[in-house]
């Protein structure tokens, strides 16, 4: 059996990887030149640990773990609003939330492929429910097709066209990795007026940052880390050392994009959609990485037992919008910019604090409390 991936980011590289364990022939079709590191951290939490574990390599990412002790949510004074215990977290998950640079989870990824899997430079130009994938090269068939091709899914596009795409938040992004040798940065994430700042330590002495704030869609700044200092300068320590610290070229911005209405479905014959592609969702709870990895463990163990695509849409279907609401919903939170709107919310987040960390560590079960298809 032969499966044509379109697109070699983590979901793209994960669905390659599981399909090829389960014995198919695989293709990666990739249009950027090169498989470069892109992007800065993100978050591998227990329930893609648990995807990776299926293509064994779960463990050498649990190796890179660095929560310790407490962290939470922060005011821009450095007072804490709520706070989280990792090693409790760790106990009630049975793993732990892993943060990590996004190249080296490539680099693992990749590694589980053949080089000759992977084409770079490629662009798709159209993707058939039969199985036909169109470039310039010409048309290539196989038995299965995964669009993995991003928020902007052009498959997607052509798969639901009078589906309505995915809406501006109004809020922009910034993401980037600052030198931390002192390890001052305890995991956290601070809420001001509209404004965001995490902070998140991985284990080559370094910390992913990132920063979300209203802007206009599409709006860039000549200077992106004065941009930040702009917003943060005066919030708490370490952020702006660390902002002090960050390399100006390695600050990614990108604007936060949603689906408003899910779609109806994630495949049609013999064409699928995977992770951002089908179900683009907010960043606020660091599972927009793994459901891609969910999707590809998923999408790799129905297509081999005999489920095909349509076992896939009803396995993750229901899963990945209610995760979408969820992520929503924390996205609304942090957007009240009115004082009194702010304090209330505050004094919410301050109460269900006091109420203990399992109350927290409940609220997140909804999407951690998940296991790999048998």
């Amino acid at each position: 059996m032969k499966a044509i991936v379109i697109g070699g980011g983590i979901g793209g590289l994960t669905a390659a990887a599981a399909l090829k364990g389960k014995g198919w022939t695989v293709r990666v079709l990739e249009r950027a030149p090169t498989l470069e590191p892109v992007g800065s951290g993100l978050a591998m939490m227990p329930n893609a640990l648990r995807a990776l574990d299926t293509l064994g390599v779960g463990d050498r990412v649990r190796a890179l773990a660095t929560f310790a002790g407490d962290g939470g949510v922060r005011r821009p004074d450095g007072g804490w609003l709520n706070r989280t215990s990792a090693e409790a977290a760790a106990a009630r998950f049975g793993d732990p939330t892993v943060v990590m640079p996004r190249s080296v989870l490539v680099d693992l990824l990749r590694a589980l492929l053949d080089p000759a899997d992977v084409r770079l430079g490629v662009t798709v130009e159209s993707a058939s429910p039969d199985g036909t994938v169109a470039t310039a090269a010409g048309e290539e068939r196989a038995d299965l097709v995964v669009a993995a091709d991003g928020i902007g899914s052009r498959v997607r596009s052509s798969l639901f066209p009078g589906h309505p795409g995915p809406r501006y938040t109004g809020l922009t992004a910034w993401r980037l990795l600052a030198a931390d040798p002192d390890r001052t940065g305890a995991f956290s994430e601070t809420w001001g007026r509209g404004l965001v700042f995490g902070v998140n330590p991985i284990a080559d002495g370094r910390v992913y940052c990132y920063a979300t704030a209203p802007a206009p869609a599409g709006t860039t700044a000549p200077d992106e880390r004065r941009e930040l200092l702009r917003h943060f300068g005066s919030w708490h320590d370490p952020i702006p050392e660390l902002l002090d610290r960050a390399d100006p070229a390695g600050i990614l911005r990108n604007d936060i994009y949603f689906m408003p209405r899910p779609l109806p479905a994630f495949h049609r014959d013999r064409l699928v959609l995977l992770g951002d592609a089908a179900h683009p969702m907010t960043p606020n709870l660091g599972q927009g990485a793994c459901q891609a990895i969910e999707d590809a463990v998923t999408l790799a163990e129905a297509v081999t037992s005999g489920g095909g695509t349509a076992a896939y849409t009803a396995a993750r279907l229901d899963r990945t919008t209610k995760i979408m609401a969820m992520s929503h919903r924390v996205s609304r939170l942090t957007r009240p910019v009115n004082p009194l709107a702010t304090a209330v919310r505050d004094a919410g987040m301050w109460t269900v604090g006091r109420l203990g960390p399992d109350l927290v560590l409940r609220q997140a079960a909804a999407a951690i409390d998940w296991r790999p298809p048998a």
